[in-house]
Formats: C-alpha cells, structure tokens, sequence
C-alpha cells in the first residue's frame, strides 16, 4: 500500500508540475487577449494553489516514500510557486502542527489581537515572505520580460496575479476558515473541517479544507483526505453553499 501511495504522490506531483510548466509556456506564447482572462487567471490560480500543496504535502513525506525524490519535487513545486526556500517552509510548518493556533508560537496564527480576515492575512504572508525573495521575483519577471521577451501582461495575467490570488485560496481554506474562533476542548489541532462535498473541496483547495482530518493524520496526502472526512460539529464550521 505504501508503494502504491508512493507512486500515486510522485504522479500527483508531476502532473501538477508539468500543467502548470506547459500551460504557463503556452500562455506566455499566445497573443494576449482579454477574453482569455475568463479562463487563463482561474486555470493558473487553480495550477498555483497545487504546487504549494504539492510542496505541503512532501513536507509532510507523502509525496514519495524515498525521500530524496519526495524533496526535491517539493523544493521544485515550492521553488516555482514564488521562490521560497522548501527546508524554511518546513520548520515552520513543523511549528504550525506543534502548536496549532496559539498566537506568538503558530507562525500561521494571528497575532493573538487582529483576528480579522486582512490583518490576519498580512500578518501570515510577512511570516513567509522575504526581501531576497522579493528581489529574486522581480528579477525572475524583468529577465522573461525583457531577455526572454514574454509580454508583461501575460507576465501578469498568468503567473504574477495566480501566485497572489492562489495566497489567498490557500490562507482562506487552510488558515482562516479552519482555524478561526473557538474549539471545542477536546480538540487538540484547534482546527476544524469544511462540510463541502469532495468535488467542491478538490476545487476550492485540493481538500485543503478538511483541516481537522489533516491535522489528525498529516501521513495521509491530500488526494487521500475524502477518505478520512467526517463531518465538523464545531461552530464556525464552514458549510455547504
């Protein structure tokens, strides 16, 4: 079963890796129209958003049950997503699951006072995101703008904005909504889980959503989480639409 798993993680992460690589490559060498916004913006978020779960979930070894190839798929997810260093993410990825949200000790928590949506999440992205990383990015934009000579709008429309809006899926469904508020005493993650159904979760953050289950068996990857939901009972629970 587990080289089973194994086999499945490594084709996961490849797939995810290689559409975002090919449609990235194709958008970048198409006449920019606005009409292809429509597609192109949600098609690349939806691309983002998977390769920093791909990197999340080898942090996790469960991308590959050998662990040089489990690293390096999730330093190279990682790596395209926005240039983050994959061992910096880890540690404090670690630390999220020591001390699920605990202000001051869960990096991915508030500040224990700005508990609202847009502090809280300026709050988490400082956590992660770096000068060098800034400055890597920006060097990365005008090298394919002006040597490689991809159009900026296309620079924007299909890997500057996803990036961003892809920080907001993955903070809204794997931060704010399961974390938020109060938790029942014997929940020990301080997480809750979404009551989508899974196509809906697939879509909204590769079943992210069903954060509880993910913290009770973070072994398990994210295409395996479906399996293992349960329905949350707590308040704040993010329900079907």
């Amino acid at each position: 079963m587990q080289s089973r798993n194994s086999i499945t993680g490594v084709l996961a992460a490849i797939t995810i890796i290689g559409l975002w690589v090919g449609s990235l490559a194709a958008f970048f060498s198409l006449e920019f129209a606005p009409k292809m916004l429509a597609i192109g913006l949600p098609w690349m978020t939806f691309l983002s958003t998977g390769l920093f779960i791909t990197a999340h979930d080898a942090m996790h070894g469960t991308v590959s049950s050998n662990r040089r190839v489990n690293d390096a798929l999730g330093a190279v997810a990682v790596g395209l997503y926005a240039l983050f260093s994959y061992r910096k993410l880890a540690r404090k990825h670690a630390q999220h699951h020591v001390d699920p949200a605990v202000p001051g000790l869960d990096p991915d928590f508030h500040d224990g006072e700005h508990r609202g949506f847009w502090r809280w999440y300026l709050h988490f992205v400082r956590g992660y995101v770096g000068i060098w990383q800034i400055v890597g990015m920006a060097a990365a934009f005008n090298v394919l703008s002006h040597i490689v000579g991809v159009p900026e709008p296309q620079l924007l429309a299909f890997w500057v904005i996803p990036v961003l809006l892809s920080t907001l899926q993955l903070f809204a469904f794997g931060t704010y909504l399961p974390h938020r508020g109060e938790h029942a005493a014997d929940n020990v993650h301080r997480a809750r889980t979404s009551d989508y159904p899974p196509w809906l979760s697939f879509l909204t953050c590769y079943h992210f959503g069903y954060h509880r289950e993910h913290h009770e068996r973070p072994d398990v990857p994210w295409w395996g989480l479906p399996g293992r939901r349960r329905p949350s009972v707590e308040p704040g629970s993010s329900r079907r639409p």
